[in-house]
């Protein structure tokens, strides 16, 4: 498993923990935000190692996105919800390499 994989899962794993309505919220307050900053680093370093990897980027991409505008209360948690799908199915999913094979014509 590739580290960007393994962040995949990391990141996804924390992202539905702060989808979980109360115990989210409670955690991102009683870290002032910076629970949201810590993400955003999380999924940025997730996103330049999955470019250096040739694997998904999407749920880094929405993951960033979702670090920016979770402040806001359900917008937040619709987010957090879908950001930790996405971040999982693309951990799941397998690595397809660019094929080095050259045809003759």
């Amino acid at each position: 498993m590739s580290a960007s994989k393994a962040l995949k899962w990391i990141t996804g794993s924390f992202e539905i923990i702060l989808a979980i309505p109360f115990l989210g919220a409670a955690i991102v307050i009683g870290t002032w935000y910076s629970a949201l900053g810590f993400m955003f680093i999380l999924h940025l370093v997730t996103l330049i190692l999955s470019l250096k990897n040739n694997e998904s980027i999407y749920g880094s991409v929405l993951g960033i996105i979702t670090s920016l505008l979770a402040w806001i209360p359900l917008v937040g948690w619709v987010l957090h919800l879908i950001t930790g799908i996405l971040l999982m199915v693309s951990g799941g999913q397998k690595t397809r390499y660019p094929s080095n094979h050259t045809y003759r014509q």
